[in-house]
């Protein structure tokens, strides 16, 4: 008996090492769902409550493992609610495949319910493939180019299956003029720059007397590589926030995070440095790296594409980081003087003092820099972070210390709301000895992440160590924006746009069987932080945090001072946002 073509699509996902689709069904997909079912022993589908968070926990597996990422959704409705989950993949370069149902073909281009045209709606999130299945005998090959375009450009993919071809007998394409017959497997190459374009980039590097370096995602993997170069050049290392997780805090000429969001140590080193040297990284703000006048570049990218677009480099450099570093490295002298290293080793050591000062000033009712710089000393050694957007990101990126062995992510260039319990889901079921934690603001939390809490429910007595972690920032405020709006173009905070309803997490997480706990006093956040790590189930930390603790740029120009201070004339919280702005500037100041 011949099988089903949604049978087969399932068996050749299989074939390619797929082993989780994450997903939610519909009538668009019921032949595939079907086939799930019959190969529920071989590969697993984790039901989502919104198709959104079923494309970022796609995009988490892809990051989080190098592997690709599959999501499923039905047509019309379904289809559409992958989208920002695929364009959080798509930006920050992830393989990620989506399938995705159709009404019947007979029905298509007769405004159909449900219809929606999908080639042209997917045609920009997978610009590299997007196809419609119309026949058995093209299943092969539209499931073995999603998968293997995916792969080699790490991007999004998309095929199209309507339901009624899902149902259809499956036909092995013949061998015929007008048919192909594709095949399985794809190595990565070995990509290494041109002996002559290596030795222009060390000659440059070499010449520098003060050498800094920003590492991105791209690095992952040459950890070693880079930590080798950074002692030889006496460089110091800043790191996008994708890269985040690419060599841990305590090496002492780590700067930590770079941009908005960054350190003034970071800052400071790209302002005086005299060359910069980018590896995998396409850290967009050209306003944090060097004065085009004042640097000499050189960048590595395994993709040509993001070479030479965010600084003017001397060398580009088209490689595989750790390869590329290999092959550089012997060409590169050890800087004998390292007084640009110590100074930039000074830096840090007084930035984490700085931090720690911020962070114990009081708040109303709990700062949060406060339960960022304390989770620091409590997370596990090999906990995986992952960060919303919004203030949270900003003291994910400069309080939490990483250490060797963590994994850490958010939404890099996309930047979207509500990753943050998805991405901490999916870490969960490719690494279920390790305790995920997801650093998320009550924006996101009410957005999404309540409904990624009932798929928490759902699965975690399925795993074999049930850890797993949410800290929710309740400061009945979309902080971040609300600061946005204050220093970036001078007005007061929007209420009716800002505020947000105040709502009992912990005690939801606790209505679905989880554990939750609610901090709101500075003298308890440490033992709060110790009940919610030691639980063995899925937990919610609640803190009730500041909304008026400000996130202080790096670096403050005279506009964004301008602009605060015009804000603050009829902002409903002047009084509280300058008392502490006051008392970070005077922590700045007098940290010691």
């Amino acid at each position: 008996m011949k099988q089903l073509t949604s049978d087969y699509i399932i068996s050749r996902l299989i074939d390619w090492k797929i082993n989780r689709i994450f997903g939610f069904p519909g009538d668009g997909i019921n032949g595939l769902m079907g086939a799930l079912n019959r190969a529920k022993d071989k590969i697993d589908f984790i039901q989502v409550r919104h198709e959104e968070n079923a494309a970022f926990m796609a995009c988490a597996h892809a990051k989080f493992t190098g592997e690709v990422g599959v999501c499923m959704a039905t047509s019309g409705p379904g289809a559409i609610h992958l989208l920002n989950g695929l364009y959080d993949a798509k930006m920050d370069h992830q393989p990620v495949l989506a399938i995705v149902g159709q009404q019947a073909r007979a029905a298509i281009g007769g405004s159909y319910q449900q219809e929606v045209d999908l080639d042209s709606l997917f045609k920009d999130v997978a610009c590299q493939y997007v196809h419609t299945a119309m026949v058995p005998e093209q299943i092969r090959h539209l499931v073995d180019r999603a998968v293997r375009i995916a792969k080699t450009t790490r991007s999004v993919t998309c095929i199209i299956i309507p339901n009624d071809l899902q149902e259809s007998k499956y036909e092995e394409p013949p061998r015929a003029h007008g048919t192909l017959n594709s095949g399985l497997n794809y190595s990565v190459p070995l990509i290494v720059p041109l002996q002559s374009d290596l030795q222009k980039a060390a000659d440059i590097l070499n010449k520098g007397e003060k050498v800094s370096m920003l590492v991105g995602a791209g690095a992952f993997g040459a950890e070693d590589e880079v930590i080798q170069v950074a002692e030889l050049l006496g460089a110091g290392v800043a790191k996008a926030l994708l890269g985040k997780a690419v060599l841990p805090d305590d090496l002492p000429y780590v700067t930590g995070s770079i941009g908005l969001l960054g350190t003034k140590p970071s800052w400071d080193m790209m302002m005086d440095c005299d060359t910069l040297l980018m590896i995998g990284s396409s850290f967009p703000y050209s306003e944090f790296l060097p004065k085009v006048d004042n640097a000499k570049g050189v960048q590595i990218d395994i993709d040509g594409k993001m070479l030479g677009i965010r600084f003017p480099m001397e060398v580009n450099l088209q490689g595989d980081s750790k390869r590329t570093l290999q092959a550089l490295i012997p060409l590169l002298k050890r800087k004998e003087d390292r007084s640009w290293r110590k100074t930039i080793e000074d830096n840090i050591r007084e930035w984490w003092e700085v931090l720690e000062a911020r962070a114990m000033h009081d708040g109303d009712p709990i700062n949060p820099e406060r339960i960022f710089w304390e989770l620091s000393k409590h997370l596990p050694d090999d906990c995986i972070l992952t960060s919303d957007s919004g203030s949270s990101a900003n003291w994910f990126a400069r309080d939490l210390k990483i250490r060797k062995g963590m994994k850490a992510s958010l939404s890099g260039n996309l930047a979207t709301m509500c990753p943050g319990v998805p991405y901490a889901i999916a870490a969960k079921f490719a690494y279920p000895g390790r305790m995920p934690i997801a650093l998320v603001g009550d924006g996101a939390m009410q957005m999404l992440g309540n409904n990624g809490l009932i798929t928490i429910s759902k699965y975690w007595k399925q795993w074999r160590d049930p850890r797993l972690m949410i800290l929710v920032l309740n400061n009945r405020d979309l902080n971040q924006v609300t600061w946005e709006q204050r220093v970036m173009v001078g007005d007061p905070k929007f209420e009716a746009s800002q505020e947000v309803p105040d709502f009992p997490y912990a005690e939801y997480a606790k209505m679905l069987g989880l554990a939750g706990i609610k901090v709101d006093k500075a003298e308890d956040i440490t033992s709060a932080i110790e009940f919610a790590l030691s639980q063995m189930r899925p937990v919610v930390l609640e803190a009730y945090t500041d909304p008026n603790v400000p996130p202080l740029p790096p670096h403050i120009t005279l506009k964004q001072a301008k602009n605060f201070s015009e804000s603050a004339i009829e902002d409903p919280d002047k009084w509280e946002m300058i008392k502490d702005t006051w008392k970070e500037e005077i922590a700045t100041l007098f940290h010691k």
